[in-house]
């Protein structure tokens, strides 16, 4: 999503969408008024507003349980903007096989339920959704309709501009690195912010991953979203990471891998070629799972 869209993610607003502002926009002040959620969906939205403050293990069981839930609940708005939200957030770690293919099968039962009146509003973002969980994350979906099939379509193309991509951007010590130029060596593109919980989590296991693969020849070229030196700068140092943080001034990089949320990781080989990504946050073992594929070991 959009650093608006996941700002007001961050502050609980349930509408997680990746579709352009101005058909968000009064969705979005909708989430935001009271009451917005019926009796059956208000204490849903509240678990699911409080899965990050959860242990993995809990919230791995907790996440599963609310996909089974939102289930039961009769075809609505409420219902699809609920499993949107939902799988949001259970993209954010790994929270096992089967816990994310409930997600899935939830979102694409919502997504065929909702009434006609709403689809032109929400199927874009849903079927978006439903295809980075199949395409990236595995998962299985039984849907055979156009929407679908043109999401799906659309991240080969976006891929494949991925895979041709290239940029030079400055670090915080000054140095101009570009992506083309470190052919022969494992590179992982990562875009974070400051703000985002989620890119937080997962700085200290890409520190621990650096320290132990940059002398095998491993980069990671991390890119803050159109954030400022003096925001960055201290923070990065109150954290000690040492691998190369880099500036992106207008989100012209980010722009170019079309990058809708945060964080999100890519991998090139030291051939050059992308073979692995992320749509949400990773875990470390999912992180060597990602740099395996370009063969570190």
């Amino acid at each position: 999503m959009s650093a608006l869209m996941r700002r007001l993610a961050h502050a609980g607003v349930a509408v997680v969408f990746a579709t352009p502002l101005l058909v968000l926009f009064p969705l979005l002040v909708q989430a935001q008024q009271q009451p917005q959620w019926n009796a059956q969906e208000k204490p849903i939205f509240d678990q699911i507003k409080s899965l990050r403050s959860l242990p993995d293990d809990v919230r791995a069981k907790t996440t599963k349980d609310i996909a089974l839930e939102i289930r039961t609940l009769p075809a609505s708005m409420g219902k699809l903007k609920l499993a949107l939200y939902l799988a949001s957030r259970a993209t954010e770690g790994d929270f096992g096989h089967d816990t994310l293919q409930e997600v899935t099968t939830t979102l694409a039962e919502a997504v065929q339920q909702a009434p006609p009146e709403d689809k032109p509003t929400v199927s874009t973002a849903a079927y978006s959704e439903l295809a980075q969980l199949v395409r990236y994350e595995h998962m299985q979906v039984s849907l055979d309709q156009p929407a679908f099939k043109g999401a799906m379509a659309k991240l080969e193309s976006d891929d494949a501009q991925r895979q041709q991509a290239n940029f030079t951007l400055t670090d915080l010590e000054g140095k101009a690195w570009t992506l083309k130029d470190l052919k022969g060596k494992v590179v992982l593109v990562n875009f974070w912010a400051t703000w985002c919980p989620p890119c937080q989590k997962e700085m200290p296991d890409l520190e621990a991953l650096y320290n132990r693969y940059k002398d095998q020849g491993f980069v990671i070229l991390a890119i803050s979203e159109d954030e400022e030196t003096n925001k960055v700068a201290p923070f990065i140092a109150e954290r000690k990471i040492s691998y190369p943080i880099l500036l992106d001034p207008g989100q012209k990089v980010n722009k170019l891998f079309q990058v809708d949320g945060i964080p999100k990781s890519f991998v090139y080989d030291r051939e050059g070629k992308l073979v692995a990504q992320s749509i949400d946050m990773r875990t470390q073992r999912q992180f060597l799972e990602m740099l395996a594929q370009a063969g570190l070991q």
